[in-house]
Order: C-alpha cells, then sequence, then structure tokens
C-alpha cells in the first residue's frame, strides 16, 4: 500500500541548494566511514584505560562491523518502508546517539553494544547517500555527483588514523565518538531541511522475518566464535564448540530459507550469476586482506616500536593519497579498458605492498613503514570500481540495487571476519616464534650466557634487569616475525585469489557505471 503521493521524480537542485545538500550528504558519509578506522589506532589505549587486552578491545572494530554488514541488505526493504530521506535522516541521528553512548561507555560491555547500535544503523548511510546524491544532480552531471561521493568516502581512511591518534593523544580516546555528534547533527539538519519535500514513495512490503533471524544468528554466533576462538583454545573449549554448531545449523538453515522463500531478505539466487559469484568472493577476500592488516599494523607499531597514537596514525594516514589522486584517471579509462586487467593489476600491487611488509625488523625506521602504505593507494585505486563493474555486469537494472546490496554485504562481513582471524593467527605465529627463540636461551648455551653478560655490562645494572631487557626484546621480536608471516600470507593470498577475476567474463560498457553508483 502506498503511503506517499510523490509519484514523479523532483528536479534536481540548483545553485547554493545543490552545494549545501552535497556538503551534508557527504559529511554523512565521511562521518560513516571515518568511524569505521577512527578507532583503529585506538584500540590499545581504549583496551588500557577500561582494563581489557587488547585481543578483547578488537571487537570494538569487529562487533561494528558485523553489524554493518548485517544491517546494509536490509536497506532496499527499510526505504520503501520508511521512505528515503526520513531513514537516512533517521540513521544519522541514531549515529549521532550511538557515537555519544561509546564516548561515555564506563566498560567494554556498553561500548560493545554502542558499537552495535552504531554499526547497524551505519548501515543504510552509504547506499542512501549515493542514491540521494545521483537525484539531486541532473542526469549529465551524475559523473560529478558520484566524483564528489568518492572522494569523500576515500577521504576518510586517510583522515582516520591520523585523526584518531591525535585525538587520543592530545584528549581522551571518547573525543573519536563524540566528534560525529556535531557533524551528524548539522548533516541531518540540513537534509531534513532541503530534501523533506522530496521524500520517496513508501509502501508496505512484508519482511522475511525467520530469514532476518536467522542472518543474525549465524553472523552473530560467527563473529563471536572467531573472536573468542584465541581466548577459549578454540575448539577445546566447549563454548567454541557451541558456537561453532549453532552458526553451521543457523546458516544451512538460512541458506535453505532464503532460496526457498517468496521474498527472502537476501537474494542468494544472484550467486548463480557466473561474475556475481567471481567477482564477489574475490572482492570479499581482498577487503578482508586489507582490512585486517590495516588493524594489525597500528597495533604492532603501538606495542612494540612504542609510537604514539598519533604518529601510528601518521604513518598509516598515507594509505588513500595515490587513490584520491588517481581517481580521476580511473574514471577516463575504465570505460576504455577490461575490469579483469585492472582487478588483476590491484591485487599484484597489493601482494607486492605485502611482500615489502614481510621483511620488516625491529629496527624498522619511520620512512620504511611509510613507503609500502604510500604505495599501497595505487592498488587501491584499481580495486573497488573494477571488481564492482564485474559483479554487476551483465544484471537487468531491477536486479542492481539488490546485487549491490548482497555484494557490499559480504564484503563488509568479510572484513569483521578477516580482522578476527588476522588477529588469532598473529597471536599463534607469535607464540610459535617465541617458542622457537626461547629454545635457545639456556644456562647451558654459552651465546645466550654470553648476551646476558654483555646486557648486564651495558646496562649497569642487575643480572635481573638483563633478563627483563633479553625477555621484552625477545618477546617484540616474536611479535615482529608472527606479522610478517600474516603479510607473507596474505601478498600469498592475492596472487592466488586472481584467476577468480579471469572466471569472469568481461565487463560491459554499462557496468563501469554501475559500478561507480554501486561502490
Amino acid at each position: 500500500m502506498d503511503t506517499s503521493t510523490n509519484s514523479a521524480s523532483p528536479p534536481p537542485l540548483s545553485g547554493g541548494k545543490l552545494v549545501l545538500a552535497t556538503l551534508a550528504v557527504a559529511l554523512a558519509t565521511f562521518m560513516n566511514v571515518l568511524d569505521s578506522s577512527i578507532a583503529n589506532v585506538a584500540i590499545p589505549t581504549i583496551s588500557g584505560n577500561l582494563g581489557v587486552s587488547v585481543d578483547e578491545g578488537t571487537w570494538v572494530i569487529t562487533l561494528f562491523s558485523a553489524a554493518n554488514a548485517v544491517s546494509i541488505p536490509l536497506t532496499g526493504w527499510l526505504t520503501q518502508r520508511i521512505g528515503q530521506i526520513r531513514l537516512f535522516v533517521g540513521a544519522i541521528l541514531l549515529f549521532v546517539l550511538s557515537s555519544w553512548l561509546c564516548g561515555i561507555a564506563p566498560n567494554l560491555i556498553v561500548l560493545l553494544a554502542a558499537r552495535v547500535l552504531q554499526g547497524a544503523v551505519a548501515g543504510p548511510l552509504i547506499p542512501l547517500s549515493q542514491a540521494i546524491l545521483l537525484g539531486s544532480y541532473p542526469k549529465e552531471k551524475s559523473s560529478h555527483a558520484l566524483a564528489l561521493w568518492a572522494m569523500t568516502a576515500t577521504v576518510g581512511p586517510i583522515a582516520g588514523p591520523a585523526l584518531g591518534g591525535w585525538i587520543t593523544d592530545s584528549y581522551s580516546w571518547s573525543w573519536i565518538f563524540y566528534i560525529n555528534i556535531p557533524v551528524g547533527l548539522f548533516a541531518a539538519a540540513v537534509t531534513w531541511m532541503i530534501y523533506r519535500t522530496r521524500e520517496t514513495r513508501t509502501r508496505y512490503l512484508p519482511i522475511d522475518k525467520i530469514g532476518l533471524l536467522s542472518l543474525i544468528a549465524w553472523v552473530a554466533s560467527l563473529q563471536i566464535m572467531l573472536d573468542k576462538g584465541k581466548d577459549l583454545d578454540w575448539f577445546n573449549s566447549p563454548v567454541i564448540c557451541g558456537l561453532g554448531v549453532f552458526a553451521a545449523v543457523s546458516f544451512v538453515f538460512f541458506l535453505i530459507w532464503e532460496l526457498t522463500e517468496k521474498n527472502p531478505v537476501v537474494d542468494l539466487r544472484l550467486f548463480a550469476v557466473r561474475n556475481f559469484r567471481g567477482g564477489t568472493i574475490a572482492i570479499s577476500i581482498g577487503y578482508a586482506l586489507f582490512f585486517s592488516n590495516l588493524v594489525l599494523l597500528p597495533q604492532w607499531i603501538q606495542g612494540y616500536l612504542n609510537y604514539r597514537s598519533v604518529d601510528a596514525g601518521i604513518v598509516t594516514a598515507p594509505l588513500g593519497i595515490f587513490a584520491v589522486l588517481l581517481a580521476p584517471v580511473m574514471a577516463r579509462i575504465m570505460p576504455k579498458s577490461d575490469a579483469r586487467v585492472l582487478a588483476t593489476l590491484a591485487f599484484i600491487g597489493f601482494a607486492i605492498v605485502f611482500f615489502m611488509r614481510s621483511g620488516y625488523t625491529t629496527g624498522v625506521d619511520a620512512w620504511t613503514l611509510v613507503l609500502p602504505t604510500l604505495l599501497q593507494g595505487i592498488p587501491m585505486a584499481l580495486f573497488f570500481v573494477p571488481l564492482t563493474a564485474i559483479i554487476l555486469s551483465g544484471l537487468p537494472p531491477e536486479r542492481i540495487p539488490a546485487a549491490a546490496g548482497l555484494s557490499n554485504f559480504v564484503r563488509v562481513f568479510a572484513g569483521g571476519v578477516g580482522t578476527s582471524l588476522a588477529t588469532t593467527g598473529w597471536n599463534n605465529r607469535t607464540i610459535l616464534h617465541y617458542s622457537r627463540l626461547t629454545e635457545q636461551a639456556s644456562i647451558d648455551n654459552p651465546t645466550f650466557n654470553g648476551t646476558i653478560g654483555s646486557l648486564h655490562t651495558t646496562l649497569g645494572g642487575s643480572s635481573d634487569q638483563a633478563l627483563a631487557f633479553f625477555e621484552r626484546s625477545l618477546n617484540a621480536q616474536a611479535a615482529m616475525l608472527g606479522l610478517n608471516d600474516i603479510f607473507w600470507l596474505s601478498a600469498v593470498i592475492f596472487i592466488l585469489i586472481i584467476p577468480l577475476i579471469w572466471l569472469t567474463k568481461p565487463a560491459k560498457g554499462g557496468a563501469a557505471g554501475a559500478a561507480a553508483g554501486a561502490h
């Protein structure tokens, strides 16, 4: 049943109103993208202030990603039920509320609950911001709208780590969330003022409640299993075994239900399309590797190289520089190129960057840390748009929104899962390297005794001080070797998944434009 009388699309905006509207919508996008990365460098500080381990602190990132992943596929249904503008403004206001709750959180439980709410309401913001901007510009200038949107979305990862580090060091980690409040209130007020008379048609649509509940069940149980697995000794723990079984059963039920439901909450039949299947798997694995390493790098820099939060942010900030600079170039070459070639170059570029990082030492200098991060912006520019072009190519227009939502759901959830797996892998490899290094730390080993003696002399302290210094050095060396293993494995996986790209068909001409709108 329709509840709105807006039967025709409103005319494009112009002049100062268009500029102000673009700013407001872009700020909402920026706030969302910024929040996905700004907490990364603050995790050690947050964990220390709340009295939890860094491993537990990473839940701040992974639960946001998981909640975000669940809510993205619901955007289409919610838009038709609530209306595009009401949903967008409501999501911004709830994002502001959840940001405030994150800032005042007295313990990890409250913070995680607020981050789940924040991730859930953030889901509709990115797809709706694209749709609103496209409806605001004349059709002949739609590329400008998408370019502005893409620029905003790319600047977030650049500013996030540096801004998060500066705020954490200069003020308090709470302010990385409080800064969303004035930005969000401004974006919501301006958006409502300009767009409230341009609301889209709404109609009553039944929701697939069983599909939604089963989606939440397997996503939540799998995420908790991955996060707590390393702490509870994985499948030696009955809790982890129970979560694993529940996740598996819920997932199988979800697959069967969604494939037989008339109006599924997630259209899994899209995976029968060759390009969608290959492109979605490739972009999801690639994003999982990229995002998980983006989380681990600041933790290592702060925890073992003793960088301040702001310095760790500055080291990781150059990530998006080339991505922004090359965006106009990509817009020109994309229609004339085979998307598979560009995506392949992206994966090769990522592999080179991670191979460069796999040779780090405990004495690594700042430039050696910055260079791979700077270069990583080049494959970033070649990553999203070509792969999304492949995913959406060959699909009829009416299936594009569902395909974009589902591929984004898989990609975002893969980022959360990848973070959990990478954190566990780093922990396990660190323990292994520590065990190997300590095999030589015996009083029967003359080299060990000589090293302790030299430290004793150099430090001018007791033998206990020399042993303590040796222990710290051993921990740092083991952590570095463990992280190098993760970097090396990530590089190898990037090379191994390239054939997935070439199992797809060449993207047709119109797909590039669809890709840009769906990213």
